[in-house]
């Protein structure tokens, strides 16, 4: 907002507003210090009417609200929403910088019973959603919540204008960073974290990118916090469990606040410090749960990922084998899709996903499957011959974290089986000879084939090279490779961390 354009006198629903001095801005708003006939002290604050903004005119909902900074004024003027409020003294955030960044176990416990006092009344009506020591006021001797620039009704449905991923890292929930509905619950964990910012000094997850906060919320516990009851300290980790239903509700939170500035007896120390035990356990198993569900929400995008590239790769590869056989034959099997041509076939089987039974890769493996080309089957030294088969691994096998699908193939160092009729052999990541085919140790299996790329920009050799494969196959002449590796797979796979 330019200042030049800001008049010294607006005219609001009730009064006429001189305003003054810039104090802050920040979102949709910017706020003026301001006064009038009633109000020697106040401050105005000018709203876009940019669309989710309307939900900074939730102040209005909740006059009279116990601590929550009431309006005393509003209107319009231009493009902007005017709202006139009392001039709160200070922000928590200005009282903790004066007091070092730390605050009193008496006077920390103060402020939060202020703050759960206001989630009480206005819980089933609004949630925050965005609590922290900048948007907590001081005003006429109580702590109030103050910016509901994204808070939204605790009954609305999810809208664009909710502002549903707006969020400040350090505070936000865990249902926020899996961007599920917030709640009074929202507020609380956003309490807890507050809390143990005043009787630390510091916040329980550091940061300091977005996405290490959403790895520590999702997935961290905060450590004890040293100095302080046991009673206190199991009533902040409760509020930051991970499961939102697991958490004190308002109420609750509220009269236990209370009774914390109250003095308690040895024997409820002891009970307290059974009860702390027990809430820890929980919240470990509410961390172990976040964990998993965390774990089983990346995968699956993974893995709707993985049949979405291999999908595309398959279309290429359809398009290139009919545009030059238009006799082929395709079907789709049970088991996946094949083309055949003169008594040959190439097929690739449909994508699994990748379990693990207790061995260990070096890298990740998310699904799988394989891609093989046959002829009749040649006698071959001895030996029954069909063709050759190659694994197809979605992976991070080169870089941590970075997915794609990967080519590779399998060989036995001591010959192969009697009755394997395919070299090389495709392996799939859950058996326990692919495991210990890409270790260090010696082996009946190796890595034939170096882990290839076939997706992202590499779709044109791989299907250059199967439709190759499966011409000659067509023709009758594929034969087993005469040396083995085919190509060195040395470098073609980090080793993990």
């Amino acid at each position: 907002m330019n200042d030049a354009r800001i008049p010294d006198v607006i005219s609001l629903d009730k009064e006429e507003w001189r305003l003054g001095d810039w104090i802050a801005s920040g979102g949709f708003a910017v706020v003026y210090q301001a006064s009038s006939k009633s109000e020697a002290s106040a401050v105005v604050k000018l709203v876009r009417k940019d669309p989710g903004a309307q939900r900074e005119l939730l102040f209005e909902e909740l006059n009279g609200v116990p601590n929550v900074v009431p309006v005393i004024d509003r209107g319009e003027w231009g493009n902007y929403w005017a709202l006139a409020m009392p001039r709160a003294e200070k922000s928590l955030r200005e009282w903790l910088d004066e007091m070092g960044g730390q605050l009193a176990v008496v006077d920390a416990v103060s402020v939060l019973a202020d703050m759960a006092e206001a989630l009480v009344a206005i819980e089933n009506r609004v949630v925050h959603r965005d609590i922290k020591p900048e948007n907590v006021l001081l005003l006429d001797e109580r702590w109030c919540l103050a910016d509901f620039g994204i808070a939204r009704y605790a009954e609305a449905t999810t809208a664009p204008d909710t502002m549903k991923y707006a969020k400040t890292p350090p505070y936000a929930a865990p249902e926020q960073w899996r961007d599920e509905t917030a709640t009074s619950a929202t507020d609380v964990y956003a309490l807890g974290v507050v809390a143990y910012e005043l009787l630390v000094g510091e916040r329980p997850f550091i940061g300091p990118e977005a996405h290490d906060f959403r790895r520590q919320h999702l997935e961290d516990l905060a450590k004890p916090i040293p100095g302080i009851s046991t009673r206190l300290n199991s009533l902040v980790e409760e509020c930051l469990y991970k499961s939102a239903q697991a958490r004190p509700t308002p109420q609750n939170l509220w009269v236990r606040l209370k009774a914390n500035l109250q003095e308690t007896s040895f024997a409820a120390l002891q009970l307290q410090e059974a009860n702390s035990l027990v809430v820890r356990r929980r919240a470990e198993a509410e961390r172990q749960r976040s964990v998993a569900q965390e774990a089983a929400e990346r995968k699956l995008e993974l893995r709707k990922a993985a049949d979405q590239s291999l999908e595309r790769i398959l279309d290429l590869l359809h398009r290139q084998i009919v545009d030059n056989a238009p006799s082929v034959q395709e079907s789709y099997l049970p088991i996946g899709r094949e083309w055949a041509l003169n008594a040959s076939n190439l097929r690739v089987n449909i994508v699994r996903t990748a379990e693990y039974s207790g061995f260990g890769l070096p890298f990740e493996v998310i699904a799988y499957t394989d891609i093989s080309v046959d002829m009749p089957k040649v006698r071959e030294w001895l030996r029954q011959y069909a063709g050759r088969s190659h694994s197809l691994w979605y992976c991070d096998a080169q870089k941590e974290g970075v997915f794609r699908w990967y080519e590779t193939a399998f060989m036995g160092i001591l010959g192969e089986p009697d009755d394997m009729e395919h070299v090389p052999f495709a392996v799939n990541p859950n058996d326990r000879n692919a495991v210990l085919a890409l270790s260090q140790s010696t082996h009946t299996h190796r890595v034939a084939w170096p882990f290839t790329p076939s997706d992202q920009g590499e779709e044109e050799s791989f299907i250059e090279r199967w439709i190759g494969w499966f011409a000659e196959a067509a023709h009758g002449h594929i034969q087993r490779p005469r040396t083995m590796p085919e190509k060195d797979p040395s470098g073609s796979l980090r080793q993990g961390s």
